[in-house]
């Protein structure tokens, strides 16, 4: 991995991605968490007590000095998300409605 230069804490993986170097996470996934959630730096801190400090606050000032290209990525990655989702759930009345149709009872 290489060292992102103006960012310490933050490496490059060799797939290009921005990750807080020694740690299982990258920046998107933390840049989610304020993106989507409106998170923090004391609030991702308390949802990641694995995390230091300098890491979380390094990690959103790459963020937001390249904020156009990872929100496309958080977009990408939501998008890919709700596609292998498919469609929403059968409601519980579709349920009952098709087991209703198939009980041998009826008919």
């Amino acid at each position: 991995m290489a060292t992102a230069d103006t960012y310490p804490h933050i490496a490059l993986a060799t797939d290009g991605k921005a990750v807080i170097e020694g740690t299982r996470y990258t920046v998107e996934h933390i840049a989610a968490e304020q993106y989507f959630y409106g998170w923090s730096a004391e609030e991702i801190l308390r949802q990641h007590p694995d995390l230091l400090p300098a890491e979380v606050y390094a990690t959103l000032a790459y963020f937001h000095d390249h904020c156009d290209s990872t929100v496309a990525a958080i977009e990408a990655g939501r998008t890919r998300a709700e596609r292998a989702r498919g469609p929403e759930p059968v409601s519980r009345d579709e349920l009952l409605r098709r087991r209703a149709a198939t009980d041998c009872r009826n008919g």
